[in-house]
């Protein structure tokens, strides 16, 4: 792999830079996989961490300057030809949790609303009955049972709203984290609600400015 960088428009990644040549320099990989980059007789030279060099190699943490002050994202070179697909199939896993999160937290908590509302009742209302039955022709234990009878459904009503109010309260979190982590890798716009495969199939992001591959072809 060898990347073209200058001036000129043939380059595989094009610099506008007045300092820079018009063929300033070529990064790649040798055989061992090692990234380097080399001067390809320009006029204002290379720089990797101050040094001038003709050839070298550099790593993504390398501050390499080309000329007298462009400073070259190496990462952002390796992109020369706007291929995110690696990055953009790990939006997959982030989707697919997303949606089993969303679902676990609805369902979840359904139940929970549903346990709330009716043991109150079941346990509080159950009591008040037999209360009321044992202590027949005793009014103080008829006032209890009563009493107890009127506030189990009551007491369900609460702790059931209760457990209802923070299903959005969860998905909102849910879904602000969701926001951060489901977007294009490039760009980084939120790419909404939309499956991951459905994103797959445009093949690319529908940004103009970024138009980042999402699928090799």
């Amino acid at each position: 792999m060898i990347i073209r960088i200058g001036k000129a428009a043939d380059n595989d990644f094009v610099v506008n830079d007045p300092y820079i040549s018009r063929y300033h320099a070529r990064l790649g990989r040798d055989e061992t996989g090692m990234l380097f980059i080399e001067d390809t007789d320009s006029a204002n030279g290379i720089f990797v961490n101050g040094d001038r060099i003709i050839k070298k190699k550099v790593s993504l943490s390398d501050k390499v300057i080309l000329g007298d002050r462009y400073q070259l994202n190496i990462a952002e070179v390796l992109k020369f030809d706007n291929d995110y697909s690696e990055e953009f199939e790990a939006l997959k896993g982030i989707y697919e949790k997303y949606i089993k999160e969303k679902i676990r937290i609805q369902s979840s908590n359904q139940f929970k609303t549903r346990l709330f509302q009716s043991v109150p009742f079941a346990v509080i209302g159950v009591t008040g009955l037999i209360i009321g039955f044992l202590g027949k022709g005793n009014n103080n234990v008829f006032v209890v049972s009563l009493v107890l009878a009127v506030c189990a459904p009551t007491i369900g009503i609460y702790l059931g709203a209760r457990q209802s109010a923070k299903i959005p309260e969860l998905l909102q979190n849910l879904a602000n984290q969701f926001k951060i982590d489901y977007v294009c890798p490039k760009c980084g716009a939120f790419l909404g609600e939309i499956p991951w495969e459905s994103l797959l199939n445009k093949k690319q992001c529908p940004v103009n400015s970024c138009r980042a591959k999402w699928a090799k072809k």
